[in-house]
């Protein structure tokens, strides 16, 4: 088969005529008979001509985590989507856990005593202080993970590791994959015991600003709120207007709904908030193997794997 794959990305495909296009560049006219399309940091102007354009299309194939790029470009109903559901799960973990310790540790306001060459005893005498017991550490914290897919299931005994109780939150309740996992309507009573939040929703029409003013507002105002699924997930004025008034105690997001998050915005300036340029995956891990199977898969006429519902 022919498969077309974007230059920011190596694929060894044995047996396949392997063809790289630059992703920002329209797809070059004799190579729009590709039977396959591998997508990565696409544009979404560059997806919809794809869509228009591959009229042999069989498969579209997304190295991201998330399918919304793939789902909304407009390809026809015989074109099988596939998301890159597993392929970013060390580096998002990895990353949320980052950003939460930093969080934590409040390891902002030390690294500005850095930049201003002070020793922070004061950082010290709020450690210490015996009102804020527990505030500086994941020992004995109560984590709810929004949207319990393959990433939060890598996360979960990270946080477990360093002694936090770990909660799921899905569309039923449950367990899954020996944790304890609740559905979303249960969220009022779930969301005032709970001393950190983290979204690793996907971007539907459903899930559109779910973590809003009610939401944050749940949670107790020592809170953290962590954002590393999609931007549109957050209402991102109720976000900052919480962190401005104290009731959340601070956050970090990795993603927003306009990216690049424009200059001038107002979450810039947004208090005890750490912003990421939507950089915790990273680069797709095993995408060669997983592209290798579902090509396998569509030459034998058999489903493939992370086939996106439509």
């Amino acid at each position: 088969m022919k498969v077309l794959v974007p230059s920011s990305v190596r694929l060894d495909l044995p047996g396949h005529d392997v063809v790289v296009f630059d992703a920002a560049e329209p797809i070059p006219a004799e190579h729009r008979d590709a039977e396959v399309l591998v997508e990565w940091v696409m544009p979404a102007d560059r997806l919809a001509e794809a869509a228009r354009d591959l009229t042999g299309l069989r498969l579209v194939q997304t190295l991201s985590a998330g399918p919304d790029a793939i789902a909304r470009a407009g390809f026809g109903e015989g074109v099988a989507l596939a998301s890159g559901r597993s392929l970013h799960d060390a580096t998002v973990a990895e990353h949320t856990l980052a950003m939460l310790l930093a969080l934590v540790r409040d390891l902002p306001r030390l690294a500005e005593a850095q930049a201003a060459g002070t020793w922070d005893d004061a950082y010290r005498r709020d450690q210490h202080a015996p009102e804020t017991e527990g505030l500086y550490t994941l020992e004995g914290a109560h984590v709810a993970i929004w949207g319990f897919g393959s990433i939060a299931q890598r996360l979960a005994p990270l946080l477990e590791a360093l002694g936090a109780r770990v909660t799921g939150i899905a569309r039923s309740t449950g367990e899954r994959h020996g944790h304890q996992v609740v559905a979303a309507d249960l969220l009022p009573e779930l969301l005032p015991r709970v001393d950190v939040l983290i979204s690793i929703l996907p971007a539907t029409d459903a899930t559109d600003r779910v973590v809003d003013a009610g939401v944050l507002a749940a949670l107790p105002d020592h809170a953290l709120f962590v954002n590393v699924g999609r931007g549109t997930v957050v209402d991102e004025d109720a976000l900052r207007e919480a962190l401005e008034r104290g009731t959340l105690r601070a956050a970090a997001i990795d993603v927003t709904r306009v990216e690049p998050l424009p200059a001038g915005d107002r979450l810039w300036s947004a208090p005890h908030l750490i912003i990421t340029p939507h950089v915790a995956g990273g680069r797709p891990r095993g995408a060669a193997a997983l592209v290798q199977q579902n090509l396998d898969a569509l030459a034998a006429g058999e489903p493939v794997r992370n086939r996106v519902e439509r």
